[in-house]
């Protein structure tokens, strides 16, 4: 008996739910309000930012609110110019360009997913704003969402499709087993050596200059790369790079811009979009001025041809930064470089690898990655790998910093046979062996004047924003006035054209005071 009254409540309860399931099978149908142009959105225009012609944009999303307590019914959500809009709606996972009936909940929300390719030459304008709007039902009721893209015209280079389908190939090397590299790519022609600013650039592959050929690349260009693209320059080939100082720092409209060409905000500062700008053996005389490398998997690689009777690279006013391995790699190089700024990378800001010959004046070695972990000092000095070995002929840094967000940020490394020849004058330089690690290690000997000569050992460099690689100095720079004066006289302006030739600052940047 105790049993039955005990379940007594549960079979009530049982008969409850029954009876309402029954009464919500029978009913037909929700019943919706129609919509009385109440609807709601989480913004009243969607931006799809920049994007390149006839390349699609990326997916952008707006929210669409009920805020009644009635299920309402939406009559039509359509892009205003129809089926001709150049725009894409995805309304709740159904893809179009008009709907009808749409059901919407009370106080519920609904999602749409907007994308958009739009093709410029069908104006008259290197770039173009274009607009539509996504409209909600009609007449008295009727509400409009804003949709705005700027569309940029650009040269757009690529590799072939070769007749058996596959993309076309250049070679870059060879293997440890002699076997050619081979990556996907194409040799620029003669019509297509010379970049103006008249319109953007967007590489697909690698973009190779033939042997006994220049490219020149004028100032003011804009170079934008495809995932794993870049730019090689063959044996017995060269690039210069003409870029020049700008009068507004913040548009840089007159230096040369090499970076992805995934042009969302979210895309500013993403390491690792593109490959490299790869200078292969034999490629001497190459010149870059006012050039900045952002956003690459390594910036500048520079392969030397071994002989050293030529310069390969000479780097001014050029700025590297965010790369997801390595800013500049240069292997067995000859370099000479002049206000260079190499910042954040995921390795190592500078790599003067298998030996070489490298001049630095008035360059900012910093790096403060914050992407993950990093295992490269900012500067790393070596004359050996593991099968091959070489001479370091000179590694000469003078009023340069070398600083970043790890207590050790200068390695060198030597075989003990090949020659390692370096010397730091007049350098800011953070190398703090609280453990003594490198106490017995003649490279490291600070007190010897004959390699480190005036060198500032890890005092604040004051930089103004580490983070967005803005390594301008403070009044308070252990580097204010404590650079070299005659060599400051051979590099009398700084990076943005300061002058440098009375109390010079160590660094490519001039101190100033902030904001």
């Amino acid at each position: 008996m105790e049993t039955n009254q005990r379940m007594r409540p549960y079979f009530y309860l049982i008969a409850l739910l029954s009876t309402i399931v029954l009464w919500t099978s029978c009913r037909k149908d929700f019943e919706y309000a129609p919509s009385a142009g109440n609807l709601e959105f989480s913004r009243d225009t969607v931006f799809l930012d920049t994007i390149f012609s006839n390349i699609g944009s990326s997916t952008y999303s707006l929210k669409v609110y009920n805020p009644t307590r009635d299920d309402v019914l939406i009559p039509s959500i359509r892009l205003g110019q129809g089926q001709e809009s150049d725009y894409r709606l995805n309304v709740d996972g159904m893809a179009g360009k008009e709907f009808t009936d749409v059901s919407l909940l009370a106080q519920d929300s609904l999602f749409i997913f907007v994308e958009t390719t739009f093709d410029i030459s069908n104006t008259n304008e290197t770039s173009f704003l274009y607009t539509d709007a996504i409209l909600f039902d009609s007449g008295s009721f009727l509400q409009e969402v804003q949709l705005v893209t700027l569309v940029k015209d650009a040269v757009f280079l690529f590799p072939g499709t070769l007749s058996d389908g596959t993309t076309e190939t250049i070679t870059v090397g060879l293997d440890a087993d002699g076997r050619e590299i081979k990556v996907e790519g194409f040799y620029l022609l003669d019509n297509q050596l010379n970049f103006s600013d008249e319109k953007p650039y967007v590489i697909y592959g690698y973009a190779a200059v033939p042997a006994d050929r220049q490219l020149i690349i004028d100032s003011g260009v804009r170079v934008h790369f495809h995932k794993d693209s870049g730019i090689y320059v063959a044996d017995g080939a060269a690039i210069q790079v003409n870029g020049a100082l700008s009068e507004d720092p913040t548009l840089l409209e007159n230096e040369v811009i090499f970076e992805g060409d995934r042009l969302e905000p979210e895309f500013s500062d993403t390491p690792g979009q593109w490959g490299t700008i790869w200078l292969g053996p034999g490629s001497n005389n190459n010149l870059i001025d006012y050039l900045t490398i952002k956003n690459a998997t390594v910036g500048l690689l520079v392969e030397g041809d071994g002989v050293l009777q030529s310069t390969t690279l000479t780097l001014n006013n050029a700025q590297v930064h965010n790369s997801a391995n390595i800013n500049l790699w240069a292997k067995s190089a000859s370099i000479i470089s002049e206000n260079t700024i190499l910042g954040n990378a995921g390795s190592t800001s500078l790599y003067c690898n298998l030996g070489g010959r490298y001049t630095f004046a008035h360059a900012t070695i910093a790096n403060y990655w914050t992407e993950g972990f990093r295992e490269g000092a900012a500067l790393q000095i070596d004359n050996f790998s593991q099968v091959l070995s070489a001479d370091l002929t000179e590694a000469s840094f003078i009023n340069c910093i070398v600083d970043g967000n790890m207590t050790l940020e200068l390695f060198l490394n030597s075989n003990g046979t090949n020659a390692f020849n370096f010397s730091f004058k007049n350098c800011l330089v953070k190398f703090k062996d609280d453990n003594g690690q490198f106490a017995q290690n003649p490279l490291y000997d600070f007190e010897n004047a004959d390699i480190y000569e005036e060198v500032l050992l890890n005092p604040d460099p004051d930089f103004l924003n580490t983070g967005s690689n803005d390594f301008r100095i403070g009044e308070l720079s252990a580097a204010k006035d404590t650079g070299d004066l005659e060599a400051a006289l051979t590099v009398p302006f700084d990076i943005r054209g300061s002058n440098r030739t009375l109390d010079p600052d160590i660094g490519a940047y001039e101190s100033i005071t902030p904001d």
